[in-house]
């Protein structure tokens, strides 16, 4: 199959086509020719990339960490020195969000001590934290969500 529509490429990988064309206007994946018609006409190297950027994907990195992937793939004669700065990074970021939410867990699993056992809403120790915590002003935590975990 030479080439296929959107609906087709999307149904051979698994992807929305609005992921897909999210993609494209982020230009993770090439811009395909378009038919008479206007369709978009992909080619077996559409689904080769878009694989690779749901892998990468997969591996919770940012799109723009998949682009200077993506150049680098590009250049298959260069050194792959850039490739593990990247990577080596991508792995410091998922260390750093490790240990956010194990402490985000500590936090959660306090506040949910405090309600031992199922009695009237108006006496839940949960709900009654969390009020506590509001009416001090505080941020409700002390660190950035952790984006991408739910």
């Amino acid at each position: 199959m030479p080439h296929m529509k959107i609906g087709a490429l999307a149904e051979a990988t698994g992807t929305p086509v609005e992921t897909i064309r999210f993609y494209e206007r982020e230009g993770l994946l090439p811009p395909p020719a378009r038919a008479e018609n206007n369709y978009r006409m992909y080619l077996p190297a559409h689904v080769e990339r878009l694989a690779f950027v749901r892998q990468c994907r997969n591996l919770d990195m940012t799109l723009d960490e998949i682009r200077a992937l993506i150049e680098l793939r590009e250049a298959p004669a260069q050194d792959c020195g850039e490739i593990n700065a990247l990577l080596d990074e991508h792995i410091d970021h998922v260390a750093q969000r490790i240990r956010e939410l194990r402490a985000l867990e500590k936090d959660l699993k306090a506040l949910r001590a405090r309600c031992a056992s199922p009695h009237a809403v108006a006496e839940c120790g949960i709900l009654s934290g969390l009020d506590t915590a509001a009416a001090r002003g505080a941020p409700p935590a002390k660190r950035p969500h952790v984006h991408g975990t739910h």
